[in-house]
């Protein structure tokens, strides 16, 4: 019965988590073509005070084992990888799919990131396809395809560049995964969060500084700004870390559903989001097809 209210526990607040990056990616919207904030200023902006507060925390939680990555040049290499083509890369194809389409369906095909590790297993380690990838893989084109057309075959739901950068934020959120693995050895994962989040910062700041034409500051700005920082990196990595200690990691990781669930219903309600039937049967394809995979993954290991 204790281990069943655990579970119950890691499942209540994992899912808290991926809905707060439900909410944060229908702010980021807002911000990217309502306030119509430039993407570069943005980045820097939410890395520098995400990677601030992160470092903060780590001082105090880890003191000086946040600094024992500068030990190791491999885990060093690592977080460098991952800050830049990892969560730099994610950040700002997520952001330019945003702003040119929406986050709908930015965050749809951001959900494939798992779907892109397996392609990239089979096509740079040459990794045979299990059955279970393959599935899933004509599922989620499928899922994708219904997604983008909204039942009419002839055009897309949304601009093709916004597909592209949509696309593009899945295989970065790929590399997110893959990039830190070897930092994530011996590095508590808020140390290689902190750190790649700061050198994202310090990628970020070289291109466009946040003192460079800053928009005109407002109420509305300042607090969309610390929604997306606070419910887009803060609270639902830590969410998730506790969530884990509750629940096995393949229950923490299905609840990753929910972002694209509560982006959806959020967008629909206060953006004035259509989904059709369509639409929505494509949605629900794509998460059959990642739930699949990873299920696939977990049974023959």
């Amino acid at each position: 019965m204790q281990n069943y209210h655990n579970v119950s526990k890691g499942i209540f607040w994992a899912g808290i988590g991926a809905a707060s990056w439900g909410v944060s990616d229908t702010v980021l919207q807002t911000l990217s073509q309502n306030i119509n904030i430039p993407a570069l200023w943005m980045l820097a902006t939410r890395t520098f005070f995400s990677g601030l507060i992160l470092l903060i925390y780590n001082l105090i939680v880890y003191r000086k084992t946040t600094f024992t990555i500068f030990k190791s040049p491999a885990v060093l290499l690592s977080i460098i990888s991952y800050g830049v083509f990892g969560l730099g890369f994610n950040l700002y194809t997520f952001y330019i799919s945003t702003q040119e389409g929406n986050a709908s369906m930015a965050t749809i095909l951001q959900y494939l990131s798992p779907l892109f590790i397996v392609i990239g297993a089979v096509a740079f380690q040459h990794v045979r396809p299990k059955g279970t990838d393959l599935i899933s893989f004509f599922l989620a084109l499928l899922g994708v395809f219904f997604c983008i057309t909204a039942g009419d075959f002839t055009h897309l739901s949304i601009s093709f560049s916004a597909f592209i950068w949509g696309l593009a934020s899945g295989i970065a959120a790929a590399l997110c995964i893959v990039l830190p693995k070897k930092a994530n050895e011996t590095t508590p994962p808020p140390v290689v969060l902190g750190w790649g989040t700061l050198i994202a910062a310090l990628m970020f700041n070289l291109i466009h500084p946040i003192w460079t034409n800053p928009p005109h500051v407002t109420t509305s700005l300042v607090a969309s700004i610390a929604c997306v920082v606070l419910l887009g990196t803060i609270i639902p990595f830590g969410l998730l870390l506790h969530a884990s200690n509750f629940a096995p990691s393949d229950v923490v990781s299905i609840m990753d559903a929910l972002e694209p669930i509560v982006t959806i219903i959020l967008s629909v309600i206060f953006l004035r989001f259509h989904v059709n039937l369509i639409e929505a049967i494509g949605v629900i394809i794509v998460l059959v097809a990642i739930f699949i995979l990873q299920q696939g993954r977990k049974v023959n290991g």
